[in-house]
């Protein structure tokens, strides 16, 4: 039976009902022939819907200028906010027009040119290339190395990028990969070609600016280089080496130059195996007649997303490279542009969820449906408040340099607020969600990097998570005198004694529980510390309703998804088993020892 509380609403439904059925009727008539009926012939009807309008998107996102202004001292602010303004607009006109033009003209191989002789030219469109041109005017990598603010410049560049990512066509990418080689430049104090290669990486002059790849990933896998990588290097008489071997996966193929692991080979013909085996070199793709530096482009891949990016597969046959760090140290000289890429990635992530949010709170000002804009109906308002609240913490902390895969939940979540009109390309807005999967695969999936977040509290021995709670308490105690913030505030705190506990009995429970917690942990720091941000920034002396709201919102989650799964009992001993026996029943692909008697005992 119905309850008499739902009855109302049941009454609503059956009033919509008539409408529709007498709408199928009167289409199912046979129509007189005279002009004036719709629909007739080219008469295609007098409703379109109205586009999402993308404005400034400088102006129109306070939380970026209050975190700005909350952060930088008033002159840089000042100076930095005349510069937002004016690229606010450019994001959302002509890079976004150049953006949709690479999508729409992807590149493609040349391998041959019309005599028969190999070339491997990947042909982009003007557009990929404004934008490199662009990005040199912009200062999209030089404001970071410029250091005009001192510390506050990094702040400046990650405000920049977190409009252009998601209007840039995938030509963020291109700029991590070049941000991070000039780090690791930097950080090595590298002279000859490579030393020079940082004045090219830092330029603004687009006739001088270079961009740079990164080519790490061989056939047998992305994340274990130090088993995976097979390309080796062969030293050569003037110092430098030649480099052989396969790379099954670099972004940004056109960029101009590129850092290459490899091993070193000695004189018998031996490497070294492991992490150890592996060292750092710099290469250009290209000599000065614009030859291929002993590279081969076997084929661009054909991936799920990011379309405008030349993304290929490479043979390496005697490339004349540079050894930038030190023998055998790889792999620790390239974890300066890994941090780098990350960085951008979590930009990237929050940019898309950024932009969706946007562009769906636009749309529900001009699609009227069932009496009403969409914006009027509190649960669809519900939705997109919940979207912005998750924006807000992912921004808060991107800010801190570090982010979880929120963007393609948000994202998806998104498109569902434009209906049918979600799911179609020509609409521009798939692509947000093709674009931002990417995000969670490029730098080595959400397990590897939750065991590297594991990996980096064993090895401080817990000092690492002193730390970190030290810093949520003294954010959250800018919020003692404000009594809105109270309650989330308490909420923050049993989240951080639930994680100290879980995180004891973990020590206890071996290896492998702590193994399978990993993921849950690394969201339950992302959580609480989002949490912490959020509080602080609505502890501001000019923060908004809408900022205190956004923390209470927050904090009214579960903040130690580690501690549920652990009552759940997600990490015992027998946990693995019950996994495997879970995913694998009936599976023909795997059997478990003693299965088969089992089945015979049971009759099975």
């Amino acid at each position: 039976m119905l309850s008499r509380w739902n009855q109302p609403l049941l009454g609503q439904l059956l009033q919509r009902a008539p409408a529709w059925g007498s709408s199928r009727k009167s289409h199912q008539k046979s129509l007189p022939e005279q002009d004036g009926i719709p629909f007739r012939r080219a008469v295609i009807g007098t409703f379109f819907q109205g586009q999402p309008s993308l404005g400034n998107q400088y102006l129109e996102d306070a939380l970026l200028r209050g975190y700005l202004k909350r952060h930088l001292p008033p002159q840089v602010f000042a100076e930095v906010n005349q510069d937002l303004q004016r690229f606010g607009a450019r994001v959302s006109g002509e890079i976004l027009s150049l953006g949709q033009e690479c999508e729409a003209m992807p590149p493609r191989l040349q391998h041959f040119d019309g005599w028969g002789q190999r070339v491997d030219h990947i042909l982009t469109c003007s557009a990929w290339k404004k934008l490199k041109r662009i990005s040199a005017e912009e200062g999209l990598i030089a404001i970071g190395y410029e250091r005009k603010y001192s510390n506050w410049s990094r702040v400046y560049q990650a405000a920049k990028l977190f409009m252009f990512c998601p209007s840039s066509g995938m030509f963020s990418c291109p700029l991590a990969m070049t941000d991070g080689a000039t780090k690791v430049l930097e950080v090595m104090k590298s002279s000859g070609p490579p030393g020079e290669a940082f004045s090219h990486l830092t330029s603004r002059d687009p006739k001088l600016f270079w961009t740079s790849g990164q080519w790490m990933t061989e056939r047998k896998g992305g994340s274990d280089v130090a088993h995976g990588t097979e390309t080796v290097a062969c030293k050569q008489d003037d110092g430098t080496y030649k480099l052989f071997g396969f790379k099954w996966f670099t972004s940004a193929t056109d960029a101009d130059m590129t850092l290459a692991l490899a091993r070193i080979m000695d004189a018998q013909g031996s490497v070294t195996k492991g992490t150890q085996g592996l060292s750092l070199f710099f290469l250009k793709l290209r000599d000065e007649q614009g030859e291929l530096n002993g590279l081969e482009v076997q084929r661009l891949k054909e991936k799920l997303g990011t379309h405008q990016l030349p993304t290929a597969e490479l043979l390496l046959d005697g490339a004349r490279a540079h050894l930038v760090s030190q023998e055998g140290r790889g792999v620790a000289t390239i974890a300066n542009m890994l941090n780098i890429t990350r960085i951008y990635n979590s930009i990237s992530a929050v940019g898309y969820m950024r932009r969706i949010v946007f562009m769906a709170r636009d749309y529900a000002t001009q699609r009227f449906v069932f009496g009403k804009f969409i914006k009027d109906h509190p649960l669809h308002t519900q939705t997109l408040a919940r979207m912005e609240v998750q924006v807000r913490g992912g921004f808060l902390l991107v800010m801190e340099l570090t982010l979880s895969s929120q963007a393609v939940a948000i994202v998806s979540e998104g498109l569902e607020c434009f209906g049918g009109q979600g799911y179609m390309e020509d609409t521009n807005l798939p692509v947000l969600l093709r674009d931002s999967q990417v995000l969670t695969i490029w730098e080595g999936t959400t397990n590897v990097l939750a065991l590297d977040t594991l990996q980096v509290l064993a090895k401080s021995q817990g000092q690492v998570l002193q730390a970190f709670s030290a810093s949520v308490q003294d954010k959250v105690a800018s919020a003692s005198d404000c009594s809105e913030l109270a309650s989330s505030v308490q909420c923050l705190q049993e989240a951080l004694g639930r994680l100290a506990l879980q995180l004891e009995k973990l020590l206890g429970q071996g290896s492998t529980s702590m193994e399978m917690a990993a993921r849950d942990l690394a969201y339950t720091l992302a959580r609480i510390y989002i949490g912490a941000l959020l509080i602080e920034h609505a502890a501001w002396a000019e923060a908004s309703p809408s900022d205190i709201y956004a923390s209470q919102r927050w904090c009214e989650q579960d903040l130690c998804p580690l501690d549920t799964a652990q009552q759940a009992g997600c990490y015992e001993a027998d946990a693995v088993s019950r996994d495997i026996d879970l995913v694998y029943e009936e599976s023909p692909t795997f059997k478990r020892k003693g299965s088969a008697q089992a089945s015979a005992q049971t009759g099975v």
